[in-house]
């Protein structure tokens, strides 16, 4: 099933954040059908540095490619602001549908971007958004794959300039539309008046952010289509790493950790090696 079908559901579609082939297995292994490859942590892992730009094509490209190998997930890419015009953005789609992308996020901020939960951001005009979407839309080989328009309006023009902008974004073709940092419950439930009958509304679950953080049925009741947790994994990741090393400076050893940890068969089991060996062995 493709994800377009997969959104004419009723169920909402939940995604956690991913940012490699291993947070991607792990997502699939627990039961989720779908993630989204989010630039902010591919960021925050690659490089360690924050989400304000830093990515290449070449790097969302690559990681895109090492998750679609080794999972069947629907896999949302974050393509930031398509890297560049709307030539950029046709090559942008272009890559990413042939690495393996479902859908592709793009958004109307200048370059640099930032994420969409810090201040300070400044968008592009609405034609120049427009135009880049029609080059999306031009540019993919798949109509299965989907052009998601994401909207920074709300922190630099407000709510109403933001729909507007959305309305026009749907116009242009955007299968999902997703007004970013909305602030409330209630500016939520008038972006989803507006929007949902245009094209299904993708919520953005950042912990701590701008956003309040809603359950996925929650946010399925007021008419979410998608609800993507992008952060969450490198911020479990992050607290649960600071606490193992935490513990192996004070005690020299793993030993006290390892309750929380995979044994050494439980993580080759979860990655496949017994798999791997055993599919050698045909090659001897």
């Amino acid at each position: 099933m493709t994800l377009r079908i997969r959104l004419q559901s009723p169920a909402i579609v939940t995604a956690p954040g991913v940012y490699d082939a291993f947070s991607a297995l792990l997502v699939e292994q627990a039961g989720f059908e779908a993630a989204y490859l989010s630039g902010a942590s591919i960021a925050y892992t690659r490089f360690g540095r924050p989400d304000i730009g830093l990515l290449s094509l070449d790097d969302v490209v690559a990681v895109t490619g090492h998750i679609r190998e080794r999972t069947d997930l629907h896999l949302v890419v974050d393509a930031d602001t398509g890297f560049g015009n709307a030539l950029n953005v046709r090559r942008t789609v272009q890559l990413l549908e042939r690495a393996g992308a479902s859908a592709i996020q793009l958004e109307d901020q200048t370059l640099p971007k930032r994420c969409g939960h810090l201040d300070g951001k400044t968008i592009v005009p609405a034609a120049e958004m427009v135009g880049k979407i029609r080059a999306a839309v031009d540019a993919r080989r798949n109509a299965d794959t989907l052009i998601v328009a994401r909207t920074d309006a709300v922190a630099v023009e407000g709510l109403e300039p933001a729909l507007e902008r959305a309305e026009r974004y749907a116009e242009a073709g955007a299968d999902v539309l997703f007004v970013e940092a909305l602030r409330s419950t209630e500016d939520m439930a008038d972006a989803l008046a507006r929007l949902s009958h245009r094209a299904p509304m993708l919520a953005n679950m950042v912990e701590g952010g701008k956003t309040p953080v809603l359950p996925s049925a929650e946010l399925q009741s007021l008419g979410y289509r998608i609800a993507i947790f992008p952060g969450g994994t490198v911020r479990a990741l992050s607290f649960a790493l600071q606490g193992y090393l935490q513990s192996l400076r004070d005690h020299g050893t793993t030993t006290p950790w390892l309750p929380q940890m995979l044994s050494f068969d439980a993580l080759n089991d979860v990655i496949g090696t017994p798999d791997m060996l055993a599919l050698g062995k045909r090659y001897e």
